[in-house]
Parts: C-alpha cells; sequence; structure tokens
C-alpha cells in the first residue's frame, strides 16, 4: 500500500517502546509545525515561529493542565529526513506521557504512522533512493560491525552509485542505437559496436561481482548457519544454551528430548552466526522424532558449518557409524568435531578419540559443554571457519535478496546483449535487452516500481520509521 505523503500529518513514538528516560516523538506533514504549536508552548514567542533546527524548551499543555517540560525542535522542508516539515518532541520517557502525547497529536488533526510510513515518505519525496531506504531497515537491524558498515554504505548511496553509472552508460548507448532505427535508411552507424562490447564486458563483469558478493552478504547479514548435530543426549541443547548465553533448549538426560530445529543469532568475534540446534540422530520408531531426524539433515544440508557433537564415552564403532550418516549429506561444509562431556572421559579414552577420523574431519576439539571447558577454544574455531572477507566503508556488497534476484536477471539481459553483439543481430534486438537490463538495475533503486513492491518493503519496517 501507497500512502498518501501529500495530505495527512503523521506522528509516532521514533524511539523504542516501555519507560526510559527520554521519548522522541516524531511528527511529519504540511500541518506538524502548526499542530504542535496548538499543544507545546514557549515562555516567550511562539514555537511556529522557531527556526529550522533550532531545540526550543518548553510546556505540552492538555487543556490547562501541564502534562510535560518537553524540548521541540522543527525541521523545514525540504530540509528534513522525510522531505515534509518535520517536528520532534522530546519529553520524559513515561508511557502515560508518550501515549497522552500522541492523543493530543490526533486529537489536533494527526493520525498515527503506518510501519514504515516516514521513509516511505523520503522516498517518494526524493530524499532517498529505494536502497537507501531499505538499508535504513538494515542499520537499524545490524547486529555485528560488518552488517553495520555495509548498511550504512548503502544507505550513504555507494550501492545506488554503482548502479547509476552503469544504467547511464547503457543509457548513452542504447539512445545512439535508437537514433540508428530513425534514420535506419540512410543506413548510418552512430554507436560504435567496438566500443559498446567493451563497455558491455565491463557492465557484465560489475554485475558479475555484485552476483557474487551475495553469499558473504546475506552471511553477515542474517549470520553465517551453524548445524549442531549428533546423536540423542550428547549435550547439544547444553552447548546451545552455552553460546548463546540464554536457556534457549530443554536439556533433559531423556532421550529424543529435542523434536525440531532451534535456531538463534549471537555474534562471536565480529562474526555473527545464526545456531541450529538440531534433533538427536538414532534409530526410532516414534513419528515425531523421526520427523525432527529428517529435519535435521535438510539443516545439515543448509549450514555452512557443522558441528559435529560426539559423547567422549561413545564407542569407536559407533562414532564411525555415524560418520557414514553425516559425511555424505555434510560434503563440501566446514565440519568441526566436538567430543563433549570431557568432565566424564578417562584420559587414555580421550586421546583415543583425538585420533579418531583425522584423515575425514582434522578438526577435532574435546570440551565440556556443562563445565565450560575449552569453550573459547570452540569459539575461536567457529570465527576461524566461519571467515569472511573483510569489508570497508566503500566496499559495495549485496545482502538484500531482491536486489540479488534483480541483479540476476540484469546479468541474463546483459548476456543477452553481449551475445547479440557476437551475432550482429539488428539494433532494435539489441536496444530491448539493453532496456531490459536497465529496468532491472532500476527496480534495485526504485527508478520502476510498483505499489506492490513498496508496501511490502515498507510494511516490514519499525513503527516510527
Amino acid at each position: 500500500m501507497i500512502y498518501n505523503s501529500n495530505e495527512d500529518t503523521v506522528a509516532a513514538l521514533a524511539t523504542a517502546g516501555g519507560t526510559g528516560a527520554i521519548a522522541c516523538i516524531r511528527v511529519s506533514g504540511r500541518e506538524s509545525v502548526e499542530i504542535v504549536s496548538r499543544i507545546f508552548f514557549l515562555r516567550k514567542g511562539n514555537f511556529s515561529e522557531s527556526a529550522s533546527g533550532r531545540m526550543r524548551m518548553g510546556s505540552i499543555m492538555s487543556g490547562n493542565e501541564l502534562l510535560d517540560e518537553a524540548l521541540a525542535v522543527i525541521f523545514r522542508s525540504p530540509g528534513s529526513y522525510t522531505g515534509e516539515d518535520v517536528v520532534e518532541i522530546s519529553c520524559h520517557g513515561s508511557q502515560y506521557i508518550v501515549r497522552k502525547i500522541l492523543s493530543l497529536l490526533i486529537e489536533n488533526g494527526c493520525r498515527l504512522a503506518r510501519p514504515g510510513e516516514y521513509t516511505q515518505r523520503a522516498f517518494l519525496n526524493g530524499k532517498m533512493d529505494l536502497s537507501q531506504a531499505e538499508a535504513v531497515a538494515d542499520l537499524i537491524a545490524s547486529s555485528s560491525a560488518s552488517a553495520h558498515r555495509i548498511a550504512l554504505n548503502q544507505m550513504r548511496g555507494g550501492f545506488s552509485n554503482k548502479l547509476r553509472e552503469l544504467r547511464t552508460e547503457l543509457l548513452d548507448f542504447v539512445s545512439l542505437i535508437e537514433l540508428e532505427l530513425d534514420f535506419s535508411e540512410e543506413d548510418v552507424e552512430f554507436a560504435d559496436r567496438n566500443k559498446l562490447s567493451g563497455l558491455v564486458s565491463h557492465i557484465a563483469g560489475t554485475i558479475d561481482r555484485l552476483v557474487e558478493s551475495f553469499e558473504a552478504g546475506n552471511a553477515i547479514k542474517n549470520g553465517i548457519p551453524v548445524a549442531i548435530v549428533g546423536e540423542t543426549n550428547t549435550g547439544k541443547s547444553t552447548l546451545l544454551n552455552l553460546l548463546l548465553h540464554d536457556e534457549k533448549a530443554i536439556v533433559s538426560e531423556i532421550h529424543g528430548t529435542t523434536r525440531d530445529a532451534i535456531e538463534d543469532c549471537i555474534s562471536i568475534g565480529g562474526i555473527l552466526f545464526r545456531f541450529i540446534d538440531t534433533a538427536g540422530i538414532r534409530e526410532t520408531r516414534d513419528a515425531v522424532e523421526t520427523v525432527g531426524i529428517e529435519r535435521t539433515f535438510r539443516k545439515i544440508g543448509e549450514a555452512d558449518i557443522v558441528l559435529w557433537l560426539v559423547d567422549v564415552n561413545s564407542e569407536n564403532a559407533r562414532i564411525e557409524e555415524l560418520a557414514k550418516k553425516i559425511l555424505p549429506p555434510s560434503a563440501g561444509k566446514k565440519l568441526i568435531l566436538v567430543f563433549n562431556k570431557l568432565d566424564c572421559a578417562e584420559p587414555d579414552d580421550a586421546v583415543q578419540k583425538e585420533h579418531l577420523l583425522a584423515d575425514s574431519i582434522p578438526d577435532r576439539l574435546f570440551i565440556s559443554a556443562r563445565h565450560k571447558i575449552n569453550i573459547d577454544r570452540l569459539e575461536n574455531a567457529l570465527v576461524e571457519a566461519g571467515y569472511l572477507p573483510e569489508t570497508d566503508s566503500q566496499d559495495v556488497t549485496v545482502t538484500n535478496v531482491r536486489h540479488f534476484e534483480a541483479l540476476k536477471n540484469a546479468r541474463q539481459a546483459i548476456l543477452r546483449v553481449e551475445n547479440g553483439l557476437a551475432q550482429n543481430i539488428p539494433g532494435e534486438l539489441l536496444s530491448r535487452d539493453i532496456r531490459e537490463c536497465m529496468g532491472f538495475l532500476g527496480e534495485i533503486t526504485g527508478e520502476i516500481s510498483t505499489d506492490e513492491i513498496l508496501g511490502n518493503i515498507f510494511g516490514k519496517f519499525c513503527i516510527g520509521k
């Protein structure tokens, strides 16, 4: 749904909900200054006459009743976040005060803002393009240094500028090709085909690099998936709770307690990991547990790293049997063999286990999840296995699935242009493929968009942003 940015004045809490020292309420729209002036009064002068960007102290009044002493600042159009007149009120963080101020604003002509409406107004008013708007949500949600850097670079236009350069180069050539069509009877050539071929090769290479960056970008944004697998009662849930510093999974001595995958994320060494606790692998006739075990193998397929947890007291034959089950679906993945319950192992037995499967899985660790023994070594092994390319403020890394799909489509279109040039196809066909590539690039920045796409994007934002 596209919200009307010209008629309504909207208000919402811009800071996190709950009780705090200070809360910020944002008002945006043509009547924002007038509406706030009806409830916010200075000791001297009229608030509506305040200079843009100047913080003023005054009283929030509900009729003749003093509600709060607050600060307010006007950001006049077009120099505001949304491009409209905006007023931000900083009041005390009482939930009662916040609710009361919002009620007063609504009584005086505002309506509550919908999720993402402020950023959508900024997009519709030309303050940012669509990829920059999406980066606002990514910046708010960033939970690691790498995710923060990527989102900040995209919000500042790094990705948009790269796409704009590509579209401008394509537009220049498609204009010349289409000019040729207007003079087709004179058999003239305005567009140098050799130069176009070099440009197309350059653009195809740039799009390829952006597409290839998605694997690392997606891991940075959503976390590297790590599946914790093994037989029942090896301590998988205990290890999950320990790594997450939270009681996410039920821990029990009863075999088969975990029936479904449990997932959560945490940053270790600056890298975001998404841990997946899975149902223990064993022979069972329990229908529900069987489904859980089937899901375990699916999660192994989805994971980049597999933490294979083994009870250090297991017989060697059982470990080898488990290896035959785990290794095939784990082919090509990073495996870390973890012997748990070290506190219960005989010294000689631990040494023997350390050399087991040495050729198949070189990474072997001995831990006690219950007593937190060698957990630092396990975390170091995870950081090493989860190494991601370094990113800086100038890197362009794709983290958004929508952008990734559009870039893949753009790559297919530019490859058709490349093949068409090699086969010397007519200019009108080249023009069609070039414009199709430009269209897919334009979808990312919002130069070509639909109400459905915009509604879906901004509907996922938090209220107040």
